[in-house]
């Protein structure tokens, strides 16, 4: 693998208005909100929504930044995106594999970060030891950081809808209340804000 392969943007659709996710790959409310994505894209329409994934590392869980940084490693590789939501994917379906007991304890205790990078590639097929190291993946993982901090982006998870956070939204509603709540801000074309 090159030590310069792009990390593929991970998103869904393709029309004008943006919905940003901002999700932490351990997170029980993540995965919530991770597994309606696809319905919302294809109740909306691809055509016009683009739901961007991005990534809030949260410390209370233990090995966050560790899977993060897997995922966006998966995404550097042959298979980009589908990569990526795959691993997304893997470790939501596994997470306990991935977090600790009231976050501080467990069978976890003794993994290793090598441990971690090795089980994301069984469970999903792709090696991500070499796209690990990648330094573009160290400048996503870094981006994402300074993108959650700079909007203020603190729990998982989040939503923003064409810049703008939208706190009536949450990972306990469905994909037609998510759709609903979209309605009203939806674009014919892209905007420049």
């Amino acid at each position: 693998m090159q030590s310069t392969a792009a990390v593929a943007l991970i998103e869904l659709g393709h029309g004008p208005t943006e919905f940003e996710i901002f999700l932490e790959p351990t997170c029980p409310f993540s995965k919530r909100a991770f597994d309606k994505l696809a319905g919302l894209v294809s109740a909306v329409g691809p055509e016009k929504l683009t739901v961007k994934i991005r990534f809030v590392s949260q410390p209370w869980h233990l090995f966050s930044g560790i899977v993060t940084r897997a995922i966006l490693a998966a995404s550097a590789t042959k298979g980009g995106t589908e990569a990526a939501l795959k691993a997304m994917a893997a470790v939501f379906e596994h997470r306990e594999e991935f977090e600790f007991e009231s976050h501080h304890s467990g069978p976890n205790m003794h993994r290793t970060p090598t441990d971690i990078i090795a089980d994301i590639s069984r469970l999903t097929g792709i090696e991500l030891s070499d796209a690990f190291k990648l330094k573009s993946v160290d400048i996503a993982l870094r981006w994402h950081t300074k993108y959650t901090r700079q909007n203020g982006i603190h729990v998982s998870p989040t939503f923003m809808i064409n810049g703008l956070v939208e706190p009536a939204m949450s990972s306990g509603q469905t994909i037609e209340e998510w759709a609903q709540l979209l309605q009203p801000h939806l674009l014919q074309e892209k905007h420049s804000p």
